[in-house]
């Protein structure tokens, strides 16, 4: 007698290389998708694009037009830069230096604004020194390879201790720019709440003529970190 065993219809089924029972229902309602949607698979697949865009634009990155020359003359009127959404989860923070984009309502106005990060929290920033720089916790900043060329470092005076949790932003065309400089004697001195900020930028992507990178300057790198005592509330 043949004792070999002959493959039950089940056996078949959970072979590896056939389709379990899970993967055989996802596959009939793709079908049945497809045949419902006028345009067939072209159309389910572009559906699908466009959700996965949709996701990305929300949760990872997005591309902003910059609407003012307030950042001439790395960012011009018209770039489109790309916003890292990520940048800042998981428990990183904003650095000095950095491109930011953030909502400015109830700071700046019912906006969103892009700027550069001078002072993060615990920072003493005061302009200006001697040769007409800004100083971050005592160290002087030389802004020479970002800023607008004629601008000073600003026309405004300043010396402030950025409270924990808040940022000192500045644009760099400093006389062509409404950052906190010109908010310091309002409701928060200027200063914007981290948790307002939508991400960094990272890129310029348009026009294809100017694409490049935003790196942070090596100016920044140079500052201490400001003393634990010197972090206000």
């Amino acid at each position: 007698m043949d004792t070999e065993a002959q493959p039950t219809e089940r056996d078949r089924s959970s072979h590896p290389g056939s389709p379990g029972p899970e993967e055989r229902s996802r596959f009939a309602l793709v079908t049945r998708a497809a045949e419902w949607l006028p345009g067939g698979r072209i159309t389910l697949t572009l559906f699908l694009c466009l959700a996965f865009l949709l996701l990305a634009n929300t949760f990872v990155a997005q591309p902003f037009e910059i609407p003012s020359g307030s950042m001439e003359r790395g960012l011009r009127i018209g770039d489109r830069v790309l916003v890292n959404k990520l940048a800042y989860r998981f428990g990183a923070q904003p650095r000095r230096g950095d491109v930011i984009v953030f909502d400015g309502t109830g700071y700046f106005g019912d906006a969103d604004y892009v700027k550069r990060v001078v002072g993060v929290g615990g920072d003493h920033v005061v302009c200006c020194d001697k040769e007409d720089r800004i100083e971050v916790n005592g160290r002087p900043v030389d802004e020479t390879s970002f800023l607008y060329p004629g601008d000073s470092a600003s026309g405004v005076p300043f010396d402030i201790v950025v409270p924990a949790g808040r940022l000192f932003v500045l644009g760099d065309h400093r006389s062509h720019s409404s950052d906190s400089r010109d908010h310091l004697g309002s409701p928060g001195g200027g200063m914007i709440p981290t948790g307002d900020v939508i991400g960094r930028a990272d890129w310029i992507v348009w026009p294809y003529g100017h694409w490049t990178h935003l790196s942070r300057p090596r100016a920044y790198a140079r500052v201490p970190d400001a003393p634990a005592e010197g972090a206000h509330g």
